[in-house]
């Protein structure tokens, strides 16, 4: 795919609409890679004008915040604030509620004011905007999903219904969990726990979401978080079930329904 970076673009003189930040997850997982394509997709064929960053991207320090590392996050928040200043940046796209969170709500105090949405809410103005136009009766049609509420997206920026005005759009039949927006249960990730084993417990917090998502014969789990998405997939095929279910971003249900 060709893809603008801000490099690119400002020694054309152009100026992008949006960045898109792409994330770690987003940058070098393989999996999360597929939901950077998917959302690129569709911001090319809404005619989005947007570029990244590319090499200059650097994480945003989240999880060096959670695991405690306060020094290392300033540090990082500061590089990618001087960067984002340098080329004017106004507003930002992301696909991870982690970027999202950390750019909107923690850069302001250092210097890093910004206008940041996440792809759920922007996918779901476009829709509403008519930029987006889904095919009726595509692959979703009648099929039962369930969405699971990332902590960052729902409980830290109160973003509940984007996705589920999405996954309705797709004439799907959407199914809650027990517990889901306010009272949704983490998949696990959260809190720099994406990075290291957990501590020692009787079960794994992802299996047990995984189960509840299970439990509501949804034969899709969609997720809106490169990290939900990776623990829940997880779960899958400890449950053995990646032929029955398949788990996937809001991002690549409407990139496959365009």
């Amino acid at each position: 795919m060709k893809i603008n970076t801000m490099s690119e673009m400002m020694a054309n003189g152009q100026t992008p609409d949006v960045l898109f930040w792409v994330g770690c997850a987003g940058s070098f997982d393989q999996r999360a890679q597929k939901i950077t394509k998917a959302f690129a997709t569709i911001l090319h064929k809404t005619g989005i004008n947007f570029a990244i960053l590319g090499k200059e991207e650097a994480c945003t320090g989240d999880p060096a915040r959670r695991a405690g590392n306060e020094f290392l996050f300033q540090m990082m928040a500061y590089q990618n604030i001087q960067v984002l200043n340098g080329y004017g940046i106004k507003k930002i796209v992301t696909t991870c509620p982690h970027c999202f969170n950390t750019l909107k709500n923690e850069y302001p105090e250092l210097g890093g004011q910004y206008e940041v949405i996440h792809h759920t809410t922007l996918l779901q103005q476009l829709i509403n905007e008519g930029k987006i136009v889904l095919k009726g009766g595509g692959t979703f049609k009648g099929r039962k999903i369930t969405y699971h509420d990332s902590c960052y997206l729902g409980r830290a920026n109160n973003i509940y219904e984007a996705p589920r005005q999405i996954l309705e759009a797709l004439d799907a039949e959407l199914v809650e969990m027990k517990r889901c927006k306010s009272n949704g249960l983490c998949c696990g990730a959260g809190g720099a726990q994406m990075f290291k084993e957990e501590e020692k417990g009787n079960f794994r917090i992802n299996i047990e979401r995984t189960e509840e998502a299970i439990a509501t014969s949804a034969s899709v789990i969609a997720a809106a978080c490169p990290f939900c998405n990776t623990m829940i997939t997880d779960g899958v095929k400890n449950k053995e079930k990646e032929q029955d279910v398949q788990v996937l971003d809001i991002a690549e249900l409407v990139a496959q329904s365009i």
